[in-house]
């Protein structure tokens, strides 16, 4: 009966050695249903329920699971897939309006300085000798 007993806890230990140095080394975004500390510290303090529950229930899966399969950081996303739009300051098309309609600005502003100078020798026409023949 002892022997059993020692047997059973050799058996015990090696598995709680096991499950804890699988855990440790796991990386912490593969560890599935609870934090790797929590599974840590069910190992330890609930042998051999801890190291048993860690490898159904705690380990990550080797197998693809569904349809879809594993999922991997970075992988199968279709936004990196489809094409993107241009930035304005890449897009020639948009660089061209963009020069058209500075031109077309610049035409504009001529037009109203043109404009704005006509009507102020047209006021100083009308007040005798310019600008300054009202002052003595």
């Amino acid at each position: 009966m002892v022997r059993l007993y020692g047997l059973l806890f050799i058996v015990d230990l090696l598995l709680v050695v096991v499950a804890l140095i699988d855990c440790i080394s796991t990386e912490e975004f593969a560890v599935r249903n609870l934090p790797k500390l929590a599974w840590v510290f069910i190992i330890l303090l609930f042998p051999p329920i801890g190291p048993i529950a860690w490898f159904i229930a705690g380990r990550p899966q080797k197998h693809k699971v569904g349809r879809a399969g594993d999922w991997r950081p970075g992988s199968g996303f279709p936004e990196y897939e489809r094409p993107r739009p241009l930035a304005p300051d890449d897009d020639p098309e948009f660089m061209r309006g963009q020069a058209r309609g500075r031109e077309e600005d610049e035409e504009l502003f001529r037009k109203w300085e043109a404009d704005l100078r006509r009507r102020e020798e047209d006021l100083r026409g009308e007040d005798g000798d310019g600008p300054s023949a009202g002052r003595a």
